[in-house]
């Protein structure tokens, strides 16, 4: 028994039939399902088993991409480690403290240089203390009191020479920081970071928390933030 036409619903006889999409067609009405200009076997493209032409050739979507559990659980850590909610996070903390002030890398620069002064100046003031304390300024004797002389002792006769008086450390170099690589590209989502290529290494890298850094891109020279799963210690 011969089949029927898929697009006429006529019986399709040997010599005019076209097997394809699992279904029989008429040489004629083997056409685009838009503009129904007549296909062949060489020229024809299947979607949802029906023919179409290239040029109405339905165009696919990969939206239900998005849905699956892995594409889910990667749009949820993105969102949670985006500079977005690192702002958001900010700006609540704001008139709680200074603790999200006191983390941010120029202020622990700027704390490490003050302790590194202060521990100096620390050392400076001991060392002036143990060699016989600081120079005090002449008391001014009372009217008609000539000042008194005290001639030194003998125990005391050693030659004093002042000690050089130290400068204070500077800061590390920036070459004190850790190194990274970067195993992604990362476009900057933001003008406080920092754009880098798969590859890349980061220097004078500084953790600001558990999702971002603070570093330099050694081939380009630029720094700023960027996200801590992008890159791999070295």
């Amino acid at each position: 028994m011969n089949p029927l036409c898929s697009r006429c619903n006529r019986v399709v006889y040997p010599t005019e039939k076209v097997n394809c999409l699992d279904k029989y067609w008429h040489k004629g009405c083997f056409s685009c399902e838009v503009c129904k200009m007549t296909l062949n076997m060489n020229n024809y493209k299947g979607f949802d088993k029906k023919p179409y032409c290239n040029a109405h050739y339905p165009k696919t979507t990969f939206t239900s991409v998005a849905d699956t559990p892995e594409n889910l659980r990667l749009k949820q850590q993105s969102k949670m480690q985006s500079q977005v909610l690192y702002k958001e996070e900010f700006e609540k903390s704001k008139g709680k403290g200074f603790s999200v002030v006191a983390d941010t890398p120029e202020l622990q620069r700027i704390k490490k240089t003050q302790d590194q002064i202060s521990n100096i100046k620390y050392h400076e003031d001991f060392e002036r203390s143990r060699m016989g304390g600081e120079a005090q300024s002449p008391k001014t004797p009372q009217p008609n009191t000539p000042p008194v002389f005290q001639p030194p002792a003998a125990s005391q006769n050693y030659h004093y020479e002042p000690e050089p008086v130290r400068q204070a450390a500077a800061a590390p170099p920036p070459s004190a920081g850790k190194r990274y690589r970067a195993v992604y590209d990362y476009s900057a989502a933001d003008e406080d970071e920092v754009s880098f290529l798969d590859g890349d290494v980061i220097v004078d890298v500084q953790q600001i928390d558990e999702g971002w850094m603070y570093g330099r891109v050694e081939r380009t020279g630029q720094q700023g933030m960027l996200p801590a799963n992008y890159v791999e210690a070295i």
